[in-house]
């Protein structure tokens, strides 16, 4: 007997050595995390250049690899740079390496998206439009995504019913996604969309509540509110706001239009939004320093994405660390959104502090979970990091601990709220035995 109890205890102590010290590759908050790669960003200059191999797959529980495009002439998804992501003709594979990124990180969904801003709307309008040809894409699409191994397709789709497009889009894209999801519930693969977050936009291209039956999560673009075509200042992505060009409307609009809170995921920017004043702000003034300051139609670029009006977090913070030509820091209390200031030049972005915000907002509604567009301009390479520990992805890292911060406080203020409800009711029970012992005396009293 003390033989086979030593075999036991050997064989549960070689158990715990082989498996008990396997760490999960996933973040533990059981969120989803979805991270858009645009894998163009590897063709940008120094520092700025992100290739797979800079992923950290262990901040997402989702990978959305943008974009592939439509062939129109044969209703089919294409690859919009085979060199890049193919690996026919000495082609570097991008498909290939981003899906054996599972091999390392069981825990990940590596979807492909097709469209962009870049793809427009009419080609996309008009396929749908004709049955026979939403039926061939649907067929090719499922083809394609299974000969590259994907878990799934994201319909990148800006916008149904915009930009070239008819108002039928609207009723042609629930047909689509019912379509699809039909064909791709056949592998267990994955259906997503990603949908604009204006009002105008969701109202005449989405049906919210017929595509929330098909789509297994839909991603809320909840950024661009703001930027230098409104030739003033303002915030990229404002969680609150006096009109309804913010986030909690967006996602108030989006709930109340029938999305389920458990599919819908609030996206945050990893970038920010540049301005050009049309005179330097004096900042020795007295004055409040505000947004909404008049501004050109053109915003300055950034080192590495080189777009106007368009800046990537990690050439946001390469700035604000400018010592030669520093900047100076705001917070709008308005929006919950931090801009920087320089002679004419005004940014504003997201930090952590903000992310934390939209974070919070999102797991007290119980949304599904936080997207990004997009990782790639994240502070990937830690050039801004104050210590080595935590030196890069600082935004990612933000969001995954705000999700974990947000839960336990909603989780612990719900128990505390038990709590007072039950000291409450304990606080009744005595009374109401002392009323029922007195009823009892009484009784007992009229009878003698």
């Amino acid at each position: 007997m003390v033989l086979q109890w030593k075999i036991i205890l050997c064989l549960c102590t070689m158990f715990g050595v082989k498996y008990g010290t396997m760490q999960s590759t996933e973040p533990k908050h059981g969120k989803v995390v979805v991270c858009y790669v645009g894998t163009w960003s590897v063709y940008r200059p120094g520092r700025g250049s992100f290739a797979i191999e800079n992923l950290d797959p262990t901040l997402c529980t989702h990978i959305i690899y943008s974009f592939a495009g439509l062939n129109p002439k044969e209703d089919s998804i294409k690859s919009l740079d085979p060199w890049q992501d193919l690996t026919e003709d000495y082609g570097k594979g991008g498909y290939q390496k981003m899906t054996n990124l599972r091999l390392r990180y069981p825990h990940l969904k590596v979807s492909l998206a097709i469209g962009g801003w870049n793809e427009g709307s009419a080609n996309y309008s008009k396929m749908v439009a004709d049955p026979a040809r939403r039926s061939k894409f649907v067929s090719n699409a499922v083809d394609f995504i299974r000969k590259y191994h994907f878990d799934g397709l994201d319909l990148d789709w800006e916008f149904p019913a915009k930009r070239g497009g008819a108002p039928e889009d609207k009723l042609n894209f629930l047909l689509l996604v019912k379509e699809l999801k039909a064909a791709l519930r056949k592998h267990k693969l994955l259906l997503t969309a990603a949908f604009g977050a204006g009002k105008d936009t969701i109202d005449v291209a989405y049906d919210v509540e017929g595509l929330a039956v098909y789509l297994d999560f839909i991603h809320m673009m909840c950024y661009d509110y703001h930027g230098a075509w409104d030739q003033k200042t303002g915030p990229n992505s404002p969680l609150k706001s006096a009109d309804n060009l913010n986030v909690e409307y967006s996602i108030n609009y989006m709930l109340k239009s029938g999305a389920p809170p458990n599919k819908l995921v609030i996206g945050v920017p990893l970038y920010g939004r540049t301005f050009e004043l049309s005179e330097p702000i004096n900042l020795t003034s007295k004055r409040k320093v505000k947004l909404g300051m008049p501004s050109t139609n053109v915003g300055f670029q950034g080192p590495f994405t080189r777009e106007n009006g368009f800046m990537g977090y990690n050439e946001i913070c390469l700035e604000l660390n400018n010592k030669t030509e520093p900047w100076k820091k705001f917070w709008d209390s308005e929006s919950s959104t931090p801009f920087a200031v320089r002679g004419k030049q005004v940014i504003t972005y997201d930090d952590e502090r903000s992310i934390f915000e939209k974070v919070r907002f999102a797991m007290e509604k119980n949304l599904a979970g936080v997207m990004v567009w997009s990782i790639d301009t994240d502070d990937f390479q830690g050039d801004c990091a104050d210590s080595e520990e935590d030196s890069n992805f600082p935004l990612m890292k933000a969001i995954n601990k705000s999700i974990e911060t947000s839960l336990e406080d909603i989780k612990n203020r719900i128990s505390h709220d038990k709590q007072d409800q039950k000291a409450e009711g304990s606080h009744i029970r005595p009374n109401v035995i002392t009323l029922v012992v007195f009823c009892v005396f009484l009784m007992l009293n009229s009878w003698s």
